[in-house]
C-alpha cells in the first residue's frame, strides 16, 4: 500500500524536465524552501514509501513548478 499519492507525479515532471532533476537537484530546491529531507527522502517518496507532509506538498509543487492539485492527481 502506498503511503502518498504523488510519488508517481514528482518522478514524472522531474525527468521531463529539461534538462532533467535530479533527485539531489531537488533535495537541494527544497532546502532553499527550508525543508530539510535525508537523502532517501526524494527515492522513498517517489515509490510510495513515504508520506508527504501539507508542507511538503507545497514546497515539492514550487521547486518543480507544478501545482498541488496536478501532484495530488486533481489536474491533467
Amino acid at each position: 500500500m502506498s503511503k502518498n499519492i504523488i510519488g508517481k507525479r514528482v518522478r514524472m515532471v522531474r525527468l521531463r524536465n529539461k534538462p532533467k532533476i535530479t533527485q539531489l537537484d531537488l533535495l537541494a530546491r527544497l532546502e532553499v524552501r527550508g525543508i530539510y529531507l535525508e537523502k532517501t527522502a526524494i527515492s522513498k517518496i517517489e515509490s510510495g514509501r513515504r508520506p508527504v507532509t501539507d508542507i511538503e506538498l507545497l514546497a515539492i509543487a514550487d521547486a518543480l513548478h507544478v501545482s498541488t492539485s496536478w501532484l495530488l492527481g486533481e489536474e491533467n
